[in-house]
């Protein structure tokens, strides 16, 4: 590991606050399923997302079940983890997960990173959501 991805985890690491795919209490603040709605329309739709804190952020993807492996190398370079593989047919739903703060031009980005390289694999990217942890009172 060189030092810009040091850098860049430590980064990470401070963006994200210890918020993980696995901390308890999240929901669904924001989704986009629609090609039609730009992801800054559903942020500003969304008045449960808190932008100012970290989200995970999960890209729903549709894949050929021999292409998964591949995605998952692929997308581990940026700090993505393939998770809840559910088989349909001859193709794989997985999500794409990431802990981030959420802003529209890196959700656009990466929506269409997304649907770029599940395309390269033969599959879909129908859209993302993004969860935060539940208000506390």
């Amino acid at each position: 590991m060189g030092l810009l991805d040091r850098l860049l985890d430590l980064v990470r690491k401070r963006e994200t606050a210890g918020l993980t795919a696995d901390t308890p209490g999240l929901e669904i603040v924001a989704e986009a399923f629609d090609p039609a709605v730009a992801d800054s329309a559903v942020l500003a739709g969304s008045p449960a997302w808190v932008s100012t804190a970290p989200a995970v952020l999960r890209h729903h993807l549709l894949l050929p079940a021999d292409r998964v492996e591949e995605a998952a190398s692929i997308l581990a370079q940026d700090g993505y983890e393939l998770r809840e593989p559910r088989p349909e047919g001859e193709r794989t739903r997985v999500l794409a997960v990431r802990v981030q703060v959420l802003d529209a031009l890196h959700c656009a980005q990466e929506r269409s990173r997304m649907a770029g390289l599940a395309q390269r694999l033969g599959g879909d990217a129908p859209g993302w959501d993004a969860q935060q942890p539940e208000p506390t009172a």
